[in-house]
């Protein structure tokens, strides 16, 4: 078996035009289901670090010297954390109604598509 053949096949098909107009529609709609959970995700996970990491930073008195400062980096840092915990659950949550909602449609265009 030639792996370069099957390797250059396979980087060609990325690049030649596409023909076949319902599985670019197909694409755009699954794409259209799961990019508001992900970006949802990101934003807020990147926030959620964010937050952890200000807690951190008052705990361990980098930010602040005071013993106040270091008990509302504890509380911040929970907060971040607990953020950072509920993400994937969030994730999946969206991602399961933005399927859904689009669900028919999806499977209505992949029959029309493996009926050919």
């Amino acid at each position: 078996m030639n792996t370069d053949k099957i390797l250059a096949e396979s980087i060609a098909k990325d690049y030649a035009p596409k023909d076949n107009s319902k599985i670019i529609a197909l694409k755009k709609l699954d794409a259209r289901a799961k990019l508001p959970a992900t970006v949802f995700t990101y934003t807020f996970g990147i926030v959620s670090c964010l937050i952890a990491g200000l807690g951190m930073s008052l705990a361990m008195q980098v930010i602040g010297s005071v013993t106040a400062a270091m008990v509302l980096g504890i509380v911040i840092g929970i907060i971040g954390f607990a953020g950072c915990s509920v993400n994937y659950p969030i994730y999946k949550k969206m991602l399961e109604k933005g399927k859904s909602k689009y669900a028919y449609e999806i499977v209505q265009l992949a029959r029309e598509i493996a009926e050919k």
